[in-house]
């Protein structure tokens, strides 16, 4: 007698950026305080969907553009990723994670999704972030990409 099993689907239909900008001699992450009917006041970095047609790192662009304002950057892939069981839906939602070097004099100016904003340091940031994981994936980043050179064939978007 065989046992049937279920494999619990795992979708990719967004991706997730870590924007970068030194500020005083020291790399600060970005974190946006979110505005939407989903997690609401939670404080995170830059999520969105993928839309049809797009490559991942073509939609970390636009969400970049679309919820900071921010266009001049340098964008890597960092080879983590967000994940996310849900448990209403028995689905594994995965986005890959990219890492943006903000160009010193862009400000910020957030659309409606995010309700404030601010550039912190790793240790606060990593304090700061709400979602379980996204503290895993901000260590990732500060030992890849600011205590050493990023890899350049990690660069996306050239």
């Amino acid at each position: 007698m065989s046992e049937e099993y279920f494999e619990v689907p795992i979708r990719c239909t967004g991706i997730a950026t870590v924007l970068l900008k030194k500020i005083e001699d020291e790399y600060k992450v970005l974190l946006l305080k979110r505005n939407s009917s989903v997690l609401r006041n939670v404080w995170c970095y830059i999520g969105g969907s993928i839309k049809e047609g797009e490559k991942a790192w073509e939609a970390a662009f636009r969400e970049i553009k679309e919820e900071t304002g921010i266009t001049k950057l340098l964008l890597y892939t960092s080879n983590k990723f967000d994940q996310i069981y849900s448990p209403q839906d028995n689905y594994i939602y995965v986005a890959p994670v990219f890492v943006g070097f903000v160009e010193d004099h862009q400000d910020v100016k957030l659309n409606d999704e995010h309700s404030d904003y601010q550039w912190l340091s790793f240790e606060e940031a990593i304090e700061t972030v709400t979602l379980p994981g996204n503290d895993e994936v901000l260590k990732s980043i500060e030992k890849h990409f600011v205590r050493r050179k990023p890899p350049k064939f990690l660069r996306v978007g050239d």
